[in-house]
C-alpha cells in the first residue's frame, strides 16, 4: 500500500467504494487523513463500514470541512451530467481528484525521480502496459503494475528509486489527475470512444493528450502517429519543447520508431538502426500488436534498457490473458482465446491476424453488430455462433460465410476443433473473438475466456504452445 501523506490531519471525502475507492480510503487513513466514505450503493457503503471507515450520505455533511473529494473513475465528472457529489464539491470550492492524483502527489513528495510509466489510448492499453511491465522485470526493475489494468494504484508498493510503476490509464482516470507527470507517457491512438462521458471526440482526445503533455522535465512523450488526432498532438508537444518519440506501423518516420517488415526500426538524424525483431512472436501477432510493441520498445529505450534485453523480453512475453492468448495446439490447429474482443473493432484486430479462421463469435450484441467486419469475411472458413447474437450474426454472415448456430461455447469449441482438423489447412486457427459482451451467458469476459481455455485443453491431443 502507498500511504497518502499529503492530506495528513485533513478530512477527505471518498465517493465510489469499489476496488480503487476502498484502496484510497485505506491509503488516506494510513497517511494520517480522516476519511468520510460514500456511495450510491448501500452494499458498498456497508463494506466500507465493515472495514472501519466513517460512512455518510455526502449530501448531508459539511463540505466546508473537506479538503478534497476523491472520486472513483466510474462516476461521471462532466458528461452526460456531473454526478451530484461533483456539484456539491464545486459549490464548496473543494477539489475533485482521483486515486492516481494521490499517487502523483506522493511520488513528488518522496521519490520524484522514481520511474513512472503511464499508458493510454483507445485500443491496446492493457497489452502495452503488460508488455512494458514484462520488459522492466526482465531488465531487473522492481516492477509495480496497476491502474486501469486491474490493481488499484494505491494498493501497490510506494515509489522509490529502482522501482518502476507501470500504470494503465483510462480517459476517466486522466480527467481526475490534474497534475499527472509521468517520466514516460505513452499515447497509443485515438478513435471514437466514451463520447457519452466526454461529450465530443475532440474533448476525449484533449483528455488523452494531457497524459503526454504532462510528462515531467527530462521525460519522454511517446505518441502513435497513425491517426490524425495523435499526429496533431505530437506536433503540439514538439512546439511546447517536449521530447517526443513518434511511433508508426504504417509509414517510416523521419525521427522516431516505426515497424517495417516485422522489424522495429529507430530513425534519428537521417540514420536508421534496427532495434528488435517481431517475427515469430505469437503473443505479438498482428499490426495492432506491432504498434503496442513499438511503443513498449520506445519506453524501454527511454529508460535505458539495452536492445539485447529488449529483444529477449519481447520474445518471452506470454501475452495478455484473454487477448490473442494462444491456449493450445493440436497438429496444425492453433487455438486462440480473444475473449477480450468484446466489440467489432477489437475483433477486427484478431481477424486481421490470421488467414484460415474457424471463428467462434456471439454473446450479448452491441450496436452495429459485425457489419463492420465484412472485409475480413474471406479469412473465415466457418463461423460458430453462440448466445443472444447468434441469429443476428447469422443474418449478417448470410451466404458469404459458412456458419452454424452452436448456441453454447462447449458445442462451438468441439465443432470448430473437429472442422479445423478435418480441413487439412496448414495454419488453421480456432479463434474465440466474440465481438460481443459476455453478459448473456457469463458474468464477464474473463470467465468466458477461462471456460474456452478449459474446453480447449480438455480436447484429446491438445498441447501447450511453447
Amino acid at each position: 500500500m502507498i500511504p497518502v501523506t499529503s492530506f495528513a490531519g485533513k478530512t477527505v471525502a471518498v465517493f465510489g467504494l469499489g476496488g480503487s475507492g476502498l484502496a484510497s480510503c485505506h491509503a488516506l487513513q494510513a497517511g494520517g487523513a480522516e476519511v468520510i466514505a460514500g456511495d450510491d450503493s448501500a452494499e458498498n457503503v456497508a463494506k466500507a463500514a465493515q472495514a472501519g471507515f466513517i460512512t455518510a450520505d455526502l449530501r448531508n455533511v459539511s463540505w466546508a470541512n473537506l479538503a478534497a473529494l476523491v472520486l472513483a473513475p466510474g462516476v461521471p465528472l462532466t458528461h452526460p451530467v456531473p454526478h451530484w457529489s461533483v456539484l456539491k464539491a464545486r459549490e464548496a470550492g473543494v477539489e475533485v481528484i482521483g486515486d492516481i492524483e494521490l499517487f502523483c502527489r506522493e511520488r513528488r513528495r518522496h521519490a520524484p525521480d522514481a520511474p513512472f510509466v503511464a499508458i493510454t489510448g483507445t485500443n491496446g492499453k492493457s497489452t502495452t502496459t503488460a508488455l512494458i511491465a514484462h520488459l522492466t522485470k526482465v531488465a531487473g526493475y522492481d516492477t509495480q503494475m496497476g491502474g486501469n489494468i486491474g490493481t488499484a494504484i494505491l494498493s501497490l508498493e510506494p515509489p522509490r528509486m529502482g522501482r518502476v510503476h507501470v500504470i494503465e490509464m483510462s480517459s476517466y482516470q486522466i480527467d481526475l489527475t490534474p497534475s499527472l507527470d509521468p517520466s514516460v507517457g505513452i499515447l497509443l491512438n485515438v478513435s471514437e470512444d466514451h463520447i457519452d462521458r466526454h461529450g465530443t471526440i475532440a474533448h476525449y482526445a484533449a483528455v488523452k493528450e494531457r497524459l503526454v503533455a504532462g510528462v515531467q522535465a527530462g521525460g519522454t512523450s511517446i505518441v502513435g502517429v497513425d491517426d490524425g488526432f495523435c499526429r496533431d498532438i505530437a506536433d503540439r508537444l514538439d512546439r511546447a519543447g517536449k521530447t517526443v518519440v513518434r511511433i508508426s506501423v504504417k509509414n517510416p518516420v523521419a525521427s522516431g520508431i516505426y515497424v517495417e517488415h516485422g522489424t522495429i526500426v529507430r530513425a534519428s538524424g537521417g540514420a536508421r538502426s534496427e532495434v528488435a525483431a517481431l517475427g515469430g512472436i505469437g503473443s505479438l501477432r498482428g499490426l495492432h500488436n506491432a504498434q503496442n510493441a513499438a511503443c513498449a520498445a520506445a519506453a524501454a529505450l527511454a529508460m535505458g534498457i539495452s536492445q539485447d534485453v529488449l529483444q529477449n523480453g519481447l520474445r518471452s512475453f506470454p501475452g495478455l490473458a484473454h487477448r490473442m492468448e494462444q491456449v493450445g495446439r493440436r497438429g496444425n490447429v492453433l487455438f486462440v482465446n480473444d475473449s477480450k474482443g468484446t466489440n467489432a473493432d477489437a475483433t477486427a484486430h484478431a481477424l486481421s491476424s490470421f488467414a484460415d479462421i474457424f471463428w467462434i463469435a456471439g454473446g450479448k450484441p452491441k450496436a452495429g453488430g459485425i457489419t463492420g467486419l465484412t472485409s475480413f469475411f474471406p479469412r473465415i472458413r466457418k463461423a460458430y455462433l453462440i448466445g443472444e447474437a447468434a441469429q443476428e450474426f447469422s443474418g449478417t454472415l448470410g451466404a458469404q460465410v459458412a456458419h452454424e448456430i452452436s448456441q453454447t461455447l462447449d458445442v462451438a469449441v468441439a465443432n470448430a476443433a473437429r472442422d479445423a482438423e478435418a480441413s487439412g489447412l496448414q495454419d488453421a486457427v480456432v479463434l474465440l473473438s466474440p465481438a460481443c459482451a459476455s453478459f448473456d451467458q457469463y458474468r464477464n469476459f474473463e470467465i468466458r475466456g477461462t471456460k474456452f481455455r478449459e474446453l480447449v485443453q480438455a480436447l484429446p491431443g491438445v498441447k501447450p504452445v511453447v
